[in-house]
């Protein structure tokens, strides 16, 4: 059976389409010269939570002669996802971080702080001292998890 419906997808725009006016003036918008590169900040890539995180569980168990297999069944994990965790290719849920920590023998919040206090070391490299937000030389110990 055939139809005589034309074989045509049907496009519904999301945003109405801009009335382009020749009565508006171009010349109205600032025109902002770009930055020269000798004036740029460098662009520091800061370091990923879970890459700071999988660093100081790895060091853990390493400094405790420990394997991944060893770690990974106390703490009821598999050792391919804890392998991916202390890589840093996997995003892990506070559970499977507080369940690794503990095998450790570790309190969640160490394991945190611990990565905190890395974030800090290596980001104050980049910024210099005191820099960022607040006043010169402000210390902030707060730490925020966005999800």
């Amino acid at each position: 059976m055939t139809s005589h419906v034309p074989n045509e997808a049907r496009v519904i725009p999301l945003r109405p389409r801009a009335e382009r006016s020749e009565a508006r003036p171009t010349a109205s918008r600032p025109t902002v010269s770009p930055v020269p590169p000798e004036r740029r900040p460098p662009t520091v890539r800061e370091p990923l939570w879970r890459d700071l995180v999988g660093d100081v569980l790895r060091r853990e168990r390493l400094e405790q002669e420990r394997t991944l297999k060893e770690v990974a069944e106390a703490a009821r994990i598999s050792m391919p996802y804890l392998s991916e965790v202390e890589r840093g290719r996997k995003e892990a849920s506070s559970e499977v971080l507080a369940a690794a920590a503990g095998a450790l023998g570790l309190g969640l919040g160490d394991l945190l702080a611990r990565a905190q206090g890395e974030l800090v070391r290596l980001t104050s490299r980049h910024t210099g001292a005191g820099a960022g937000r607040g006043t010169p030389g402000t210390r902030f110990d707060g730490m925020c998890l966005a999800a």
